[in-house]
């Protein structure tokens, strides 16, 4: 009689089990942080207009356009609204985002308040999505 080594097929079941268990959990985990990354790289992207915009504005200049500011369209910000008045201080930045479903099409803007110089993060993407410091919906 000859002996016979491997596995048997419940047990093969039990590991093919356990793969899809993790699986069901993993994945959608590893969706909302590659959402959260991708408003959190879009926020990045336009943070650097802020300080070209305050320069703008302090040299009495409008900011109408991303130009101005030197932001430019990317694989992250399919789409930039920049408005920036001088005589009244306020000023804006919004990139449209491009990524996953939970993210694309979505808002993050960047506000600047005339009273005191402030800016303030707000976007449309579920707050549990939004990067620190800036609120989500």
């Amino acid at each position: 009689m000859k002996n016979q080594k491997g596995f048997t097929l419940i047990e093969l079941m039990i590991v093919v089990a356990i793969i899809a268990i993790l699986a069901a959990i993993a994945l959608p985990m590893y969706q909302d942080y590659v959402a959260k990354s991708q408003t959190a790289a879009g926020l990045a992207e336009v943070t650097g207009g802020k300080s070209a915009t305050e320069v703008a504005m302090n040299e009495g200049k409008d900011v109408t356009t991303a130009a101005d500011i030197g932001l430019k369209v990317s694989t992250r910000c399919t789409k930039l609204d920049v408005k920036g008045t001088a005589s009244t201080g306020e000023a804006s930045i919004a990139c449209t985002l491009a990524g996953n479903s939970q993210v694309a099409n979505k808002t993050i803007t960047l506000s600047r308040a005339a009273a005191d110089g402030t800016w303030s993060c707000a976007t449309t993407v579920v707050k549990k999505y939004a990067p620190t410091g800036c609120n989500g919906v």
